[in-house]
This record gives structure tokens, C-alpha cells and sequence, in this order.
């Protein structure tokens, strides 16, 4: 791949350019550019969702140098944490624990108990967006696994964008592809899912927070059911700061 862009500023026609490029390439090859573009300094943080666990499959057969970690909020469901060391298992790889800052009773002692309940965002930002932003400040570059599909928020990502938000360059390998997709894809390569998913929690998070969805509900409607909320903020768009044309 011949385009390249500078960090850290990076100059958003380059970056556009590269995404455009990268549009209609496989998950591997854009993989590949990433950990080819910027070498020890990407990241791939997962949520253990299909999504996450089709990357972690494409990063370990095809032998990719990018680091992967999660966000362990010490409220995942025991299934998330045995999917974890399945998958460690299963690909001989090391998926590293990104804690917050205060442990759960911490935090209760601090902002009161089941935080959660009463104020989410806040609860949010302290467990996840927090502890992201602290990991990703090692990095160059990012990588998601959301799709377009998924939510609002989503459905204008790039294959590769400026993530305002933490600043620095976000790649999203599988923002084009549909949740049809993905499973194809599990069953295909028989990769280690949720067993949640099976007892109806298409999309699953932290366990006091996500519930099961029934029949004809929108695949995350499980997620903060009593709030007007369905994005933990870690891929919520922020406007950009208009760059000086040179």
C-alpha cells in the first residue's frame, strides 16, 4: 500500500485517500496495512462481540503484529470471561486486560453503588472510555470492529478515519460488512462466539447492563433498556477541528 500519511498531525485528505483505497479490500489486507503502516504502535481493542473474535481470528492465522486487549470493566458476564480464555487458548495469543482506574467497589464507595443504575454515562465513561483513552495514548493508530449497520453513531465510519475523540488514526476493517457477514464467517472458520448469543443477547456488554432481546427487537435494544442510550461513547463521533488548507 503506497499511501502513508504523517503523525501526528495527520492531514485528512491523505487519510480519506487511504480509506477510500481500503473501501473494498479483504479484512486481512487491512490488517495488514495496519500493523505494516504503523509497526508496534496499533492496537486492536476487542469486546469480545463476533465482530471482535473474527479479527482475532484474522490477526492469528495470517500471523499479524498487532497487539489486542479488551476493556475489563470487572461487571463482563462469566461467559465473556470464558470466551476470553477460550479464544487465548484457541489462537496460542495473550488478549490483555485494560482495567479502570478504580475497582467496582471502589467506585461504589466513591460514587455511591450500582452506579450504573442512576447514571450510566458516567458509569461509562469511568470504566471504559477512560481506561481506553489511557491505552490508546501508547499508540499511533486503533482498531475496531464496528459496522455501519450497527447504530447511527456508526453508519458514517471510514475503513480509516481521524478519531477525534482520542486522537489519532481509527481503523474499522469491518465497517462495510453486515452482521450476515460475520456469522458466515464464524461458521465458516468455526470461530469460538458468546454462548450468549444462543440464549438471545446479540449484543452484549457489561452484565448489568445488557439484557436478553426478544424476537423482532432491534439486535442492541438489549443494551441500557431503561435509558435513552446505546452507545457507551467509546465510538461516538465528535466534529473534527477544521484543518488550514496549505
Amino acid at each position: 500500500m503506497s499511501l502513508q500519511f504523517d503523525l501526528p498531525e495527520v492531514d485528512p485528505r491523505e487519510v480519506a485517500a487511504v480509506g477510500a483505497e481500503l473501501e473494498t479490500a479483504s479484512l486481512e489486507a487491512i490488517l495488514r496495512f495496519a500493523a505494516g503502516r504503523f509497526p508496534d504502535r496499533v492496537g486492536f481493542a476487542t469486546a469480545f462481540g463476533p465482530e471482535g473474535c473474527v479479527i482475532v481470528d484474522a490477526i492469528a492465522r495470517e500471523g499479524i503484529a498487532i497487539d489486542i486487549f479488551t476493556l475489563d470493566t470487572g461487571l463482563l458476564f462469566p461467559e465473556t470471561i470464558e470466551l476470553w480464555e477460550t479464544l487465548e487458548r484457541r489462537y496460542a495469543l495473550t488478549i490483555r486486560a485494560v482495567k479502570p482506574a478504580q475497582s467496582v467497589a471502589e467506585q461504589a464507595a466513591w460514587h455511591g453503588g450500582s452506579l450504573w443504575k442512576r447514571l450510566p454515562d458516567r458509569c461509562c465513561e469511568l470504566r471504559k472510555i477512560e481506561p481506553l483513552r489511557r491505552e490508546l495514548s501508547r499508540f499511533d493508530a486503533w482498531i475496531s470492529s464496528i459496522r455501519r449497520d450497527q447504530t447511527s453513531d456508526r453508519a458514517p465510519a471510514r475503513t480509516v478515519e481521524r478519531d477525534a475523540r482520542f486522537g489519532l488514526v481509527k481503523v474499522n476493517p469491518l465497517v462495510r460488512w453486515t452482521s450476515e457477514s460475520v456469522w458466515e464467517r464464524i461458521r465458516e472458520r468455526d470461530i469460538p462466539v458468546n454462548q450468549l448469543h444462543s440464549r438471545g443477547y446479540p449484543s452484549i456488554g457489561c452484565e448489568p447492563c445488557t439484557t436478553q432481546v426478544a424476537a423482532g427487537e432491534d439486535p442492541r435494544a438489549g443494551r441500557w433498556r431503561t435509558f435513552e442510550k446505546t452507545e457507551c461513547g467509546l465510538h461516538r463521533r465528535v466534529a473534527l477541528v477544521p484543518t488550514k488548507e496549505t
